[in-house]
Formats: structure tokens, C-alpha cells, sequence
């Protein structure tokens, strides 16, 4: 293979340049013997006939980076050769858990699928890609491996047809340049650009290569000359400064050419040099003096020490007409400033794309950089920085065809279809993770791939909506749902309504409800209002469990820490709510989600009228501007916890771990059991069960009672007289 180490045999003299390569540095590092046998076992299973990319050839590219011996070792035992022969167990036992996880999860990337030309991948997928390799590695240095087997991927691309090239290239360039540009790895950064401008663009990259190999030297000796003036000039001044020519890479040229629409010999900063000085005031001396002795175009002037720019980039940047009346490129710093455009908070690659980052991702491409740099820092203490929570609120999970998904933390399969297509969110009946059946609550794990198993019609049920039986995190997705059932007919709403409220009936051993006193506790006009509201998903299950008044169970109904004006009723609520380090303040509860007690609520403070209280999923709240959410406060339903007992029954047909899936919920809950009654009928393998549990209030236990009744093979679950 082109730039590989190895071609057929390898001499005594090809080793020993091989152990020079990789153990130089390392004479004194305790890992030398586990360095040692991973190149062993990656050299038995060398392959020139494999095209896959060498271990060792990546291990080479990443010593010259500087990184630890156990990056090394792991990088030689991720060989693609060696998976079938050598598992993790074996690993672990051999060479320890910290490099056997590392290549665990260096083999989970190397393993990921390839592009192809029928499924070119979209920007927004690139970025949520590169988002995701990042997030799903407890180790980043397995994401730094990947970037280096990318480059010797390219490296073996001229073996490779025209079609697999360009997919090849253009995958790299869409996802692993820009990842590699955000770690700092400035390095395989040029190499993968330059790689893959020759296989996407190989017309252009041939004759820019030319038109630079051309003048390469001619170029050199103009820099060196241009050196040597500026530097005696700077001698005679008093100013000791280092100043060096600063390459550049063809990717770059043309793609700066492409975007100015400019030939090659037009670029200003084709010719550019670099000033690294002591101080500030000696900045601004060798601009002086940079400009006394060549001419200053004022259009490519930019003070960035006096106006940083807004990632914290300071130098000074000017353009002169040098010799022979061709433009340099200057850039003027201090140490200081070229120290932070190096390894600062991403002064380098926000610069490039544009972007934005938080503390997070920086504290990562800081931790990174001086990884690779100085490998006399503390690994562990780097990569605690390394591993911090980059993106904790989010999910990234896999299609069957190897799209990724962003989501919510806390999605569902149900999450995850709906974000595919609505038709097939409403169409869903189950889904597989991993291969393993998982019901539609399963919370997702970023890196499970997720398969959802739909029926022909449409039929969406109205458990999704409610938010305690936890089969949707996204808002997005429960208005879908809620607005599938506002479009079927008004008397299937009522039926089903109907159905929920008696379920709920049912459940908490309720005979007589008022319907219209109860539909004008959410201020409708009738029963039958009431019913239909509940069967669209207006009304939850939630807020109609805490609006009933269950006896024997305390009472549900709350008093507002409020003053209330002349003549204003009291509100139905007769109990305090309490806000969060204040006390005394006017409350009212707002219309447009009526929370109800056992609901999770905040509270938002409003201009002369107190705090309004919302529902923590009122989508008000959530879709409020940032500015706003400053006011927003901690509430709760006041007075102090308040626990009952209650015995529930139910009835289900025998099954493997039924007393445990019903056990699980109850913890889930934080429902304490105070005693049990099983009862199995051997005949017709049916289960009765009486529980005696003690419960906070009305809600907890419909939420109790409406899980247990979702699980498999149950058939009644309500309280007992």
C-alpha cells in the first residue's frame, strides 16, 4: 500500500526503524512493555494485500503528534486485523481497563458505516455526526485514532475506483476536517483538506500544485529574504523578535481563491510572514517599522489588540508591498497572544467556521491541545476536562441505515419515530434496540441503533400525551399526537374520554363524579365538553386525576399564598404554594395550562400582578426568549409531605418476572409497599395480587396504578374498597 510501512517482509532494519519511530521518547515510561506487545501483535497480522489502513502506519502519524504511550498502545491493538483474534476481555487482562476501553471504543468508530454515493450525507447530518462521535466516547482520544485512520484511509485512496474516492473525500471534508479543526489538530487538519481537494477536485489540484511547485523555491528565497531585512531593521531598533514564514496549504488557496474569485498570483497572504515579540508597545514598534520600509495597503489593515475580536483573537494584521513590488502578509504578537491563537478557547476554529461554542467545548479543545503538546502534563487530570459533559442534554441514536438522530435527553423509541416522519410516529406499535424488543417508554442511550416496528393505519394512543407515563420527552411530539386526535370526530373524542375518565374511575374506586361541576374546574361548559377535551388531549390524565377528590385521601385542593383585591373570589385552591426563597407574594394560576396539584410547576414573574404559575411543560415556558426566562422562580405545592395508605388490587395471567416489572414501578414511583398478598391460580395461570402502599396524594397513585395496568399480561389494576 502507497505510504504504508510495510510491503511484504519486515528486516531487522525495517524493525528497528519502526521501534525508533515508536518508543522514542518513551525509554523511561512504565508503559514500554505493553507498547512493546501491542506492536507485536499488530505486526503478526500485516497484510499488504488488505487494503484496510495499518495500525502501525496510524501509530506513526500519531507519535509525531506527541501523544501518551497509552494512546499508541491502544491505536496498535485497534488494528481491523486483529478484532476476530484479540477481544476485549484479553485486552483487559493483558494490558489493563483503561487502554481496553480505549479500544472498545476505537473499534466502535472504525466500525462505523462508510459513505457511499447513494446516500451522500447532508450538512446538517455531518455536523450532528461529528456532534455525536464526540458525545458517545467517555474518552476523546478514541475520537483523535479515528481522525488519524481517516488520514491513512486517504493516504490508500489511489488504490481505491473514481466513485469511492470522491465519497471518500467528500465525507471527509463534510465531517472529519471540521472535527479535527475543533480539537486542535491543526496538523491532520491540512493533511485530510489537501488528501481529499486532490481526489474532489484532482483538475485543479494538479494545476495549483504546478503553479506552486513552480515558484516554490523562487517563493522560499523571496520569505528568507524578507526575513533578513525586517530582522536587521528590528536590531537596529532594539527589538528582539522571532519571525518565521508561515506556510500554506493548497486546500486552503483554493478554496480562498474560489470564494474571491481571484487567480492564484492575486492573493494578498500567498506571502506571509509572522512577528512574535515581548510586549504590547513593541507590537505596535514593529509596525512602525514594518511600514517605514515598505508601503501599507490600509484596505488589509486590521487592529485586533485594540479590538479583539469576539472569540479573544488579539495581533496586529497588515500587508505591505514588499521586493519587487509583491504583497506580504504580516501578522505582529505577543507571546502572550500567540500562546491563546494556538491553544486558546477555539480562536482557531470558531475564526474558520463561523461559529459558536460554550465553556464546555472549550475546556475540551484546551485540554486536548496540551495533551498532544505536552506529555508531561497529567493525563488524568487532562482528560477529567477532556470527558466533560459536551452535550449531557442531548441523545444521539442511529437509524437501521446508519443516520444519526439528535435528540432530547430522555427520548423514546416513540421520540425518536416521530422524529423521523409523523406518519410513522402515529403508525408505531414497538420498536427494537440494539435487536432487543424494547417497549415505546425505553429511554435511549446515545449509540443504540433504533428500529421502530409500525402497523398499516395509523392509530396513536392516548397514553402518549400523558407525561407521567413517560412515552414521550419532546413537546414537539405530544402536539402531534394532541393534534391527531383534534381532527378525528368530536364523538370519537367524547368516547374515548370517556373511556379514560372511567378507567381513571376505576382505578381510584370512584362511583359518583359530577361531570359538569368537574368540567367547570377547567372552565368548560359541560360534561360532555369535558369528555371530549380529555379524549384530544386538552385536558390530561394528570389534571383530571388532580382535580377529582378521592376519599380517605388527603385533600387535594390548594390555597394559594396570595392577597387577593376587594371584592375578588378566592380561588378554588386552599393550600400555600411555596416559592423559593421569598415569601408573601400575590399568586395566580395561569390559563393557559391550568396546572393542578401533583403537576410539576414553576413560577414566572409577572409585572404588577405576582408570580403566575405554569405547568413545567406549559408550552409557554418553553418556547419563552431567554431574556425572559430570567424571571422565571422554583415553586412548589406547599405544606409539608403528606403519605397515605391505600390497598390496590390486580389481576393479570402468570408470566416470567411479572412480581418484578410490577415491583420496578412501585421504585420508579417512590412508592413504599407495606405488604403483599399474592394469590396464582394453577388452573388458568391467573394472578391476584393485593398491595397495601403508601402513597402522597391522588396523582401518584393514578400514575401508580395506570403503569401497572400498561405492563404485559395485566388485566385490572384499580384501588380496593
Amino acid at each position: 500500500m502507497k505510504h504504508s510501512h510495510f510491503k511484504g517482509y519486515i528486516d531487522k532494519k525495517d524493525l528497528d526503524h519502526l521501534r525508533h519511530e515508536l518508543f522514542r521518547d518513551f525509554s523511561d515510561d512504565e508503559n514500554l512493555g505493553s507498547l512493546e506487545a501491542a506492536m507485536r501483535y499488530a505486526l503478526e497480522v500485516q497484510d499488504e494485500n488488505d487494503p484496510r489502513p495499518s495500525a502501525v502506519d496510524v501509530a506513526i502519524i500519531l507519535k509525531r503528534l506527541g501523544v501518551d504511550s497509552e494512546t499508541l498502545t491502544a491505536t496498535l491493538l485497534s488494528d481491523p486485523r486483529l478484532r476476530e483474534n484479540l477481544d476485549e476481555d484479553r485486552i483487559n487482562q493483558e494490558f489493563g481497563k483503561t487502554i481496553a476501553n480505549l479500544v472498545g471504543h476505537i473499534n466502535w468508530l472504525n466500525t462505523f458505516k462508510e459513505c457511499t454515493e447513494e446516500e451522500p450525507q447532508a450538512p446538517e447530518q455531518a455536523e450532528t455526526l461529528r456532534r455525536m462521535l464526540l458525545a458517545t466516547v467517555d474518552d476523546v482520544r478514541a475520537v483523535l485514532v479515528k481522525l488519524a485512520y481517516r488520514v491513512q484511509r486517504l493516504r490508500g485512496l489511489p488504490q481505491e475506483a473514481p466513485e469511492m474516492r470522491r465519497c471518500i473525500a467528500r465525507e471527509t471534508v463534510d465531517i472529519y476536517t471540521p472535527l479535527a479543526n475543533r480539537l486542535g489538530v491543526a496538523q491532520l487538519k491540512w493533511e485530510m483538506e489537501d488528501l481529499s481537494f486532490r481526489h474532489l477536485e484532482p483538475a485543479a489540484y494538479k494545476d495549483l500544485a504546478k503553479s506552486m511547485d513552480v515558484n516554490r523555491a523562487e517563493r522560499e528565497a523571496f520569505i528568507d529574504n524578507f526575513v533578513v531585512q525586517l530582522s536587521s531593521q528590528l536590531q537596529e531598533a532594539g527589538i528582539e523578535a522571532k519571525i518565521y514564514g508561515r506556510p500554506k496549504h493548497l486546500f486552503s488557496i483554493w478554496r480562498k481563491m474560489k470564494r474571491k474569485q481571484v487567480q492564484l498570483d492575486e492573493l494578498a497572504d500567498l506571502l506571509a510572514v509572522r512577528v512574535v515579540v515581548e510586549n504590547v508597545p513593541q507590537c505596535y514598534l514593529v509596525l512602525g517599522v514594518v511600514h517605514s520600509l515598505w508601503k501599507h495597503l490600509p484596505q488589509e489593515f486590521d487592529d485586533y489588540i485594540a479590538n479583539p475580536k469576539e472569540n479573544g483573537y488579539q495581533s496586529l494584521h497588515t500587508a505591505v508591498i514588499g521586493p519587487d513590488g509583491r504583497v506580504v502578509e504580516v501578522q505582529i504578537r505577543t507571546r502572550e497572544m500567540h500562546e491563546f491563537a494556538e491553544h486558546g478557547v477555539a480562536a482557531h476554529w470558531r475564526y474558520k467556521e463561523g461559529s459558536k461554542q460554550d465553556q464546555a467545548m472549550e475546556n475540551m479543545i484546551n485540554a486536548l491541545r496540551r495533551l498532544l503538546e505536552n506529555r508531561e502534563d497529567n493525563d488524568e487530570s487532562l482528560l477529567e476536562d477532556l470527558n466533560a459533559e459536551l452535550f449531557s442534554d442531548r441523545v444521539f441514536v442511529l437509524t437501521p441505515k446508519g443516520r444519526v438522530l439528535d435528540l432530547p435527553k430522555g427520548s423514546t423509541p416513540l421520540d425518536f419515530a416521530y422524529a423521523i416522519h409523523t406518519d410513522v410516529g402515529h403508525r408505531s406499535r414497538g420498536a427494537r434496540v440494539d435487536g432487543h424488543i424494547v417497549p415505546l417508554n425505553y429511554q435511549l442511550n446515545s449509540g443504540e441503533r433504533v428500529e421502530i416496528l409500525t402497523a398499516r393505519e395509523p392509530h396513536p394512543s392516548r397514553d402518549w400525551m400523558d407525561s407521567r407515563l413517560g412515552y414521550l420527552a419532546s413537546t414537539r411530539a405530544r402536539a402531534k399526537v394532541r393534534r391527531w386526535f383534534k381532527l378525528q370526530d368530536y364523538d370519537l373524542n367524547v368516547r374515548d374520554g370517556r373511556e379514560i375518565f372511567e378507567r381513571e374511575l376505576n382505578h381510584l374506586r370512584l362511583d359518583h363524579v359530577d361531570l359538569d361541576e368537574l368540567a367547570h374546574h377547567f372552565n368548560l361548559n359541560s360534561g360532555e365538553a369535558l369528555l371530549a377535551a380529555v379524549g384530544c388531549g386538552d385536558v390530561t390524565s394528570g389534571q383530571l386525576v388532580g382535580a377529582l377528590k378521592v376519599p380517605s385521601l388527603p385533600d387535594q385542593g390548594l390555597h394559594l399564598g396570595r392577597r387577593y383585591k376587594e371584592g375578588e373570589k378566592e380561588s378554588a385552591y386552599t393550600d400555600d404554594i411555596t416559592i423559593q426563597g421569598v415569601g408573601n407574594l400575590m399568586t395566580n394560576i395561569a390559563n393557559c395550562c391550568k396546572p393542578v396539584p401533583g403537576e410539576p410547576i414553576i413560577g414566572y414573574i409577572t409585572q404588577g400582578k405576582g408570580v403566575t404559575i405554569h405547568r413545567q411543560d406549559c408550552p409557554n415556558i418553553l418556547s419563552m426568549p431567554e431574556k425572559r426566562k430570567r424571571r422565571l422562580v422554583e415553586v412548589n405545592w406547599g405544606g409539608a409531605p403528606h403519605r397515605s395508605r391505600v390497598m390496590i388490587h390486580i389481576e393479570a395471567f402468570d408470566r416470567q418476572g411479572l412480581l418484578k416489572d410490577i415491583t420496578q414501578v412501585l421504585t420508579n414511583a417512590r412508592v413504599n409497599v407495606m405488604g403483599a398478598n399474592t394469590r396464582t391460580d394453577p388452573d388458568d395461570q391467573s394472578v391476584h395480587m393485593d398491595l397495601d402502599l403508601e402513597v402522597q396524594d391522588t396523582g401518584q397513585l393514578s400514575l401508580v396504578l395506570d403503569r401497572i395496568y400498561a405492563l404485559p399480561n395485566i388485566f385490572e389494576a384499580r384501588r380496593s374498597d
